[in-house]
């Protein structure tokens, strides 16, 4: 309470860290710095033909490598967004996740511009990205809001964010526009203190126990993302 009205509690105030060129490690494959001359000829493969892909980004689809090589070099050399390569065990690139919207001082970061190839959608190793950059952000950056926007209109985008443990916070109506069209745009995030409580859901759901024989999982990671976000609910 400062002069009879009410304000936060104290927080630790210093700046999170920038994210960097690391390699995150994981069971079913890696993320790792994008790379043109290393990834290129692999995420043209995984991206071409795809028009689909690119519905809900500001750029894109492609038409032709070249093309396509040049917006690579170009998205590898910023540091906001800061790109990563999904790369499978086989050591093929198979899609693309980014950190954007960095705020270092705010301790605030934002998982972004997901790119999955179709031989990467609906597979562990698409969950396993999520869980390796949101520990990253959350353990070595040390942020204490990991957040998750998306066309309020792109369902599957929406559905992801709630499966992976985000939890909505509302519409931005006109938000952004995109192609030249209007982009309300949803809301999503993932506390710090929320963060141990969703990685134990990530890594119960990527254990070798959660998969049968033939790879399918036994449980559902939205259902054990719903059971520990009720839990936190009610700890608070």
């Amino acid at each position: 309470m400062t002069a009879d009205r009410p304000v936060g509690p104290e927080v630790d105030a210093s700046p999170a860290s920038r994210p960097g060129p690391v390699v995150l490690d994981g069971r079913f494959g890696r993320v790792e710095k994008l790379d043109p001359a290393h990834h290129g000829a692999a995420l043209w493969d995984a991206f071409r033909g795809d028009e689909a892909l690119w519905t809900y980004m500001s750029q894109g689809p492609f038409a032709a490598e070249g093309a396509f090589a040049a917006w690579l070099e170009e998205r590898a050399r910023l540091t906001d967004p800061f790109s990563y390569a999904v790369v499978g065990a086989d050591g093929a690139a198979l899609g693309i996740i980014a950190l954007v919207e960095i705020r270092p001082a705010m301790r605030v970061i934002e998982v972004g511009h997901v790119l999955y190839g179709g031989a990467l959608q609906r597979t562990p190793l698409a969950t396993e990205a999520q869980y390796l950059l949101a520990r990253y952000a959350f353990e070595t950056l040390s942020v204490r809001r990991y957040e998750w926007k998306c066309n309020a209109l792109n369902a599957p985008s929406r559905r992801s964010a709630l499966r992976l443990g985000f939890t909505f916070e509302g519409i931005f109506r006109q938000h952004m526009i995109v192609k030249g069209r209007n982009r309300d745009t949803a809301w999503y995030a993932m506390l710090d203190a929320e963060w141990p409580a969703r990685r134990r859901a990530f890594e119960r759901w990527l254990s070798l126990e959660n998969f049968d024989e033939t790879g399918r999982q036994r449980e559902r990671l939205n259902i054990m993302m719903a059971a520990v976000g009720h839990a936190t609910s009610h700890a608070s």
